[in-house]
């Protein structure tokens, strides 16, 4: 059998409960994916996003909803070393991509503030290939891990409470909608699959990785990192129960909620409660 069935077969069979569940799971509990969609799945060279390409690739075949599919890699300057390592993965996983390029790397290299720029700047020329593509949705491979943590920078360093949503609408090019089908996978797992397959994928692409080891947003990351893994040590179900309180707020005991950008104080409706 060739390698990239057994990666595809381990996917439905050996981590049928960690991965593929959790993945179905989200697809139908947030309404990721419809009927007639046309899905472009960015593939950016780390072990989630090509993950996400195998799912999405599986549920096309095996799927009762007709959708389409597209791999694309956008290439914002990486060396030669870590592109071949995208295009080798590509071919060893049995994934069609089509990779284009952007100049964003050299663009943002001298700024005090790459790593913001190069965020949106990617963002930006992603969803103007899902345009070019005829696209309607744009699919990332964020997972369990990111949106806790995520939940928790904004509240310690954001001073909110807020998370990563399964599903948002693009503010700045209207009909497209960008979806996280791994919502629900947790990260421990996706490395057990990777290392169960003897799979090796980009931990990050960035140029100037060596140059920038302290750069504030990642640091702050793997801060929070470092502490879900404590308080797991506590209480294991610990990120678990920071993901269900945020599908259980009670509104009748915060002091205050923004709803559009507009903030409403407990104490509006106070006296008629």
């Amino acid at each position: 059998m060739e390698e990239y069935k057994n990666i595809e077969r381990s996917i439905i069979k050996k981590y049928r409960k960690e991965i593929w569940a959790k993945f179905i799971k989200a697809i139908k509990e947030y309404e990721l994916i419809c009927e007639n969609d046309k899905i472009m799945v960015c593939i950016s060279g780390g072990k989630d996003s090509f993950l996400l390409a195998k799912c999405i690739q599986e549920l096309k075949r095996h799927g009762k909803i007709p959708f389409d599919a597209y791999y694309v890699v956008m290439n914002p300057g990486y060396t030669a070393e870590n592109k071949n390592l995208i295009l080798e993965n590509a071919k060893k996983l049995n994934i069609k991509i089509e990779m284009f390029e952007s100049d964003i790397f050299n663009i943002v290299y001298n700024l005090d503030n790459p790593c913001y720029l190069c965020a949106r700047m990617r963002r930006g020329y992603l969803y103007s290939k899902a345009c070019e593509l005829g696209c309607n949705k744009i699919a990332l491979g964020h997972h369990f891990d990111d949106v806790i943590e995520t939940t928790l920078l904004s509240m310690f360093y954001g001073s909110e409470v807020k998370t990563m949503m399964p599903k948002l609408h693009s503010t700045n090019f209207e009909g497209l909608e960008l979806i996280r089908p791994l919502y629900l996978i947790k990260e421990q797992d996706i490395l057990s699959w990777v290392n169960f397959n003897n799979l090796k994928f980009l931990n990050c692409a960035c140029k100037f990785t060596k140059e920038c080891s302290n750069k504030e947003e990642v640091s702050k990351r793997i801060e929070m990192k470092n502490l879900i893994k404590n308080l797991r040590k506590i209480n294991k179900n610990v990120d678990n129960n920071i993901f269900k309180a945020l599908d259980n707020v009670n509104l009748n005991c915060v002091l205050g909620v923004k709803e559009n950008g507009i903030y409403k104080s407990f104490k509006d409706n106070y006296d008629n409660n």
